[in-house]
């Protein structure tokens, strides 16, 4: 142990670029995601028919084939047909594609969730496609998304070790060279659970933050549990009257 601990904090330099290159990753491919969730999630509710058809294909092609092969694909496939993108690009690229998918359903389920009277109301409104969506739809729609994006961040967080078979030195490659050399693997796998786990509760507080927001914006708050459990215990009381 006490060689593990001296091997890890000579390592610290390596290792902060792995942890460096992790959070690129994630980050990077995160915004790809959510740019593609949106386009594709709406896309999947158009009435063109060969628009909504088209997203449907992709959406269901990324969610049904295995991140694991849609990375190689792009890594070792792609360039026999003479386009080479470099490591980082080919697992940005993947992992937007594969959790882009997963999104657009997000999306389309959060949009069909609004009530159907906000619909109707914008309709009375006069509202364009765009403003309806704009103003009154994504608005509320967001709300209901941010949560399932959360679980869906973390997926992809968990995802990023799949990066280290693409020669991409990320946080559990520089780990397990430092398992290599120690030979201690159950401390270094150990170490390398805690700092996912760090990582992991980190965006998971900017996503809750997010969301606080967001219910903010649309003027609704989670009410304190003393206060909820005060709230019903009138109910009850005023009831029992």
């Amino acid at each position: 142990m006490s060689d593990f601990l001296s091997q890890l904090t000579r390592s610290l330099p390596s290792l902060g670029e792995g942890i460096t290159m992790t959070l690129l990753a994630t980050v990077l491919s995160a915004l790809l995601a959510l740019l593609l969730a949106f386009a594709l999630g709406l896309a999947s509710r158009s009435p063109r028919v060969l628009l909504r058809g088209s997203a449907r294909v992709v959406v269901e092609f990324f969610r049904g084939t295995s991140l694991y092969v849609q990375l190689f694909w792009l890594f070792f496939a792609l360039p026999v047909l003479g386009f080479r993108l470099e490591p980082l690009a080919c697992a940005v690229l993947a992992f937007g594609l594969n959790y882009g998918a997963y999104g657009a359903e997000v999306v389309r389920g959060a949009v069909n969730a609004v009530p159907k009277a906000q619909w109707e109301a914008t309709v009375a409104l006069n509202m364009g496609p765009w403003l309806r969506m704009r103003r009154v739809i994504l608005p509320q729609a967001w709300v209901q998304m941010i949560p399932p994006f959360n679980n869906l961040l973390i997926q992809l967080l968990k995802s990023t070790p799949l990066m280290s078979l693409v020669t991409i030195t990320d946080l559990t490659f520089q780990m397990d060279q430092i398992r290599s050399t120690t030979g201690d693997t159950a401390a270094a796998y150990l170490t390398l659970l805690v700092v996912y786990f760090v990582i992991a509760c980190a965006f998971t507080l900017m996503m809750n933050a997010v969301e606080r927001a967001a219910k903010a914006r649309l003027g609704r708050s989670d009410a304190p549990r003393s206060v909820k459990r005060a709230e019903h215990t009138g109910a009850t009381v005023a009831g029992g009257a």
